[in-house]
């Protein structure tokens, strides 16, 4: 057994349930607002440009950019240590919304703006998949 503690597992509720389930199928969605169309990340319970609240999850294509990024070169917790240095980064989806994420499979130096990415999961805890990005 590892003295490395676990990596959290992010909170699901009801309005997130879905996106958590699509994800440990390895479907990364964005959702779409059945009222003006607009997409974005992460799920919310109304829209972020209309306040409606008929929201549906879609399928997104797992493609994108990255925006920003920043290098972590002191883990925030002994969970992320085995990690160091590592890359946290906004990524634009083809699709519009950005996200945050972890750049990996790659050297830090690597990563730079406008870089393009595809999704990947990475497993935590029994069921749970968290996406992650890596270069194209």
């Amino acid at each position: 057994m590892s003295d490395i503690p676990s990596k959290p597992i992010p909170p699901a509720d009801a309005s997130c349930a879905e996106y958590w389930f699509r994800c440990a199928a390895g479907e990364l969605c964005v959702q779409r607002c059945d009222v003006c169309g607009h997409l974005q990340h992460y799920p919310r319970t109304l829209c972020t440009q209309c306040q409606g609240n008929q929201l549906t999850l879609v399928a997104a294509s797992g493609s994108g950019r990255v925006r920003s990024f920043t290098v972590i070169r002191r883990a925030v917790s002994a969970a992320f240590e085995p990690d160091v240095p590592y890359v946290v980064a906004l990524i634009e989806l083809q699709e519009g919304p950005t996200m945050m994420a972890n750049v990996v499979n790659c050297e830090p130096e690597r990563v730079a703006i406008g870089l393009a990415v595809k999704v990947v999961f990475e497993a935590r805890g029994d069921a749970l998949q968290i996406p992650q990005f890596e270069p194209l």
